[in-house]
């Protein structure tokens, strides 16, 4: 028995000093250095939207991610380490996004995610780098022309979880029935088989999902501005530094205008100068 008792001790210290050793070795993200790490690998992990044609949007074809935040995050990526730096890219929802920065899977957040003042309390934005403006995406024909009809026919109208349309379009339309899908290929499968009469977000994904559904249109202008910017740990303030300055120097030599021209061009209603203003 005393010999049993020995052993059990001895297992239980093990167990306890591989806790500790554990611990030790694993800083909170709030204590670790994302920039001196990133320098160190050259690399930069960036969370990203899989879903939103136009800003991020997983090709079935060769299994790669594509969108305007895609080249925008590689374009940052080596203005910041180098030409042979490179982007990693791992996929988020508008419900997942914070807890994975926090957890520190990702360095930061470039998935159409607006500067709030909520949002501030959390995590650190970088400079705006797109602005949008909350809109309504309906079938040609609806008699839904803007958010006022929404709410004066009490209809129902369609958004992701997790993203601050569904609370903004309470506020204009208290009238209108809300219902969240889980992303935005769910909302739009919704929005086709009738479930509601009109689908709310930024203008921009909207924008994306009329270019792959010509039946349905953007309409009623933007009823709440929406600045897209990059969310990092408030920690990490040499990072978030070093993205404003990257992005600026992307600015300043026409890399920025390039690769917005190169996925909004052919997007009719588009408007260039209010979505790059600076």
């Amino acid at each position: 028995m005393k010999k049993f008792m020995r052993s059990l001790g001895l297992i239980v210290a093990l167990l306890t000093l591989t806790v500790v050793v554990s611990a030790c070795g694993s800083k909170p993200l709030s204590q670790r250095n994302v920039l001196k790490t990133d320098r160190q690998a050259k690399t930069v992990t960036w969370g990203v939207k899989a879903d939103t044609r136009l800003f991020g949007l997983l090709d079935t074809k060769d299994g790669k991610i594509k969108g305007f935040e895609i080249d925008l995050a590689t374009a940052l990526t080596k203005q910041m380490l180098g030409k042979d730096a490179k982007a990693k890219f791992i996929q988020v929802t508008s419900s997942t996004r914070m807890p994975m920065l926090k957890n520190g899977n990702i360095d930061a957040i470039i998935a159409t995610m607006t500067n709030t003042p909520e949002r501030r309390k959390q995590v650190a934005f970088t400079n705006t780098y797109f602005y949008a403006g909350q809109s309504l995406l309906v079938k040609k024909g609806s008699s839904i022309k803007n958010v006022k009809d929404l709410n004066r026919q009490k209809g129902t109208v369609l958004g992701v979880v997790g993203s601050d349309s569904v609370e903004n379009v309470a506020k204009v339309a208290p009238q209108a029935k809300v219902l969240q899908l889980t992303d935005y290929a769910q909302a739009m499968t919704a929005l086709k088989s009738g479930q509601g009469q009109a689908l709310t977000t930024d203008n921009g994904i909207l924008y994306g999902m009329s270019v792959q559904n010509p039946d349905y249109v953007v309409t009623g202008g933007t009823f709440v501005s929406e600045p897209y910017g990059i969310a990092v740990d408030k920690a990490q303030t040499p990072f978030r530094q070093s993205v404003n300055k990257a992005l600026a120097e992307l600015r300043a030599n026409g890399e920025y205008d390039r690769i917005l021209h190169k996925w909004f061009h052919n997007v009719k209603g588009f408007d260039y100068k209010e979505a790059a203003r600076e």
